[in-house]
């Protein structure tokens, strides 16, 4: 007996995985295009297209009933959610954790720098011939604070190490320690916004984070602060934001926006105080060999029969 294996990249250009002949995978490569490869129903591990959106992503669900694993290439699964309904009961539904933390921390890090130090200014400036001298924030001395601590959180961390900031302070869901510190419940933000001069946004999209930075949450922030977000553009209530970095008193530097992709005219385009990149913080050269490697690994524990890992949750 063979089962079919949906990849968004071809079998041949990853190494390591399971042979056919030992196996009994059949890979089949899917990249989101009109036309399934085979029958979904065959179907008994699917790696879902990598940035291809929901309706992709949901497109072979309902009629993958013989689906055991679920597994996308991006840290969050929300894109999935929509269609796990329509599995059945048992489906393990794992993310991508340890493919996007170097390239999600490198940009954070882009981010922050380029907006303290008035990079966005200066590339304006050197298209006009102009020199724009003068005295800018550092990074040095600044408090930090990271809004959800999962592993892109810590490798923000560890990328902020060499900078001497004066304080990193690190939130999740709930409270824990970790080797670099203490990590502090959702429920003290407020308590800790107002002394950071640098917010960081890497929390998942759930319905707890969803709309989490509002008028209140921004309010809280100090005079002068920076928000960064590389989470989700849910996790911001885009209208508040905008008052408050059209009043001037706080600046964002956004990977990811609500709605997205940002359309032409929207006032986050051209409001002083917002640097925007265009959800690329996992979307660099390091993402493909750890694609590959996270594949290869999850399907020798699948064809073993052994427990694959990132699991973040079984339909029931």
């Amino acid at each position: 007996m063979t089962a079919d294996v949906w990849l968004p990249i071809p079998a041949d250009e990853i190494e390591g995985l399971p042979a056919p002949s030992d196996s009994g995978l059949n890979y089949r490569f899917w990249d989101g295009g009109p036309a399934f490869p085979a029958d979904p129903a065959d179907c008994v591990f699917y790696a879902v297209p990598y940035m291809k959106g929901t309706e992709v992503a949901v497109r072979p669900l309902a009629a993958m009933t013989s689906v055991r694993v679920v597994q996308t290439l991006s840290a969050g699964i929300d894109h999935v959610e929509p269609g796990l309904g329509s599995l059945p009961a048992g489906v393990r539904l794992c993310n991508a954790k340890g493919v996007h933390e170097a390239s999600t921390a490198e940009l954070t890090l882009t981010l922050i720098l380029a907006s303290l130090r008035g990079v966005p200014g200066f590339v304006r400036a050197q298209d006009k011939e102009e020199w724009w001298s003068g005295f800018y924030p550092a990074l040095a001395d600044k408090s930090v604070l990271i809004v959800g601590y999962g592993s892109i959180g810590a490798a923000i961390e560890d990328r902020l190490a060499p900078f001497e900031c004066a304080r990193v302070a690190r939130v999740a869901r709930s409270a824990r320690a970790t080797e670099r510190g203490e990590v502090r419940a959702l429920t003290e933000l407020p308590a800790l916004l107002p002394e950071a001069d640098v917010v960081i946004l890497s929390t998942p999209l759930t319905e707890q984070t969803r709309g989490l930075v509002n008028a209140e949450f921004l309010a809280r922030m100090k005079d002068g602060s920076l928000l960064v977000n590389v989470a989700r553009g849910q996790v911001v209530d885009t209208k508040a934001l905008l008052a408050e970095v059209d009043s001037g008193r706080i600046t964002a530097a956004l990977d990811v926006t609500d709605p997205e992709p940002l359309p032409a005219g929207h006032p986050l385009w051209h409001i002083p105080g917002v640097l925007i990149s265009p959800h690329v913080g996992g979307s660099t050269s390091a993402f493909m060999p750890r694609a590959k490697r996270l594949l290869a690994a999850q399907l020798t524990r699948f064809a073993a029969g052994e427990p694959v890992q990132n699991v973040v949750l079984t339909t029931g």
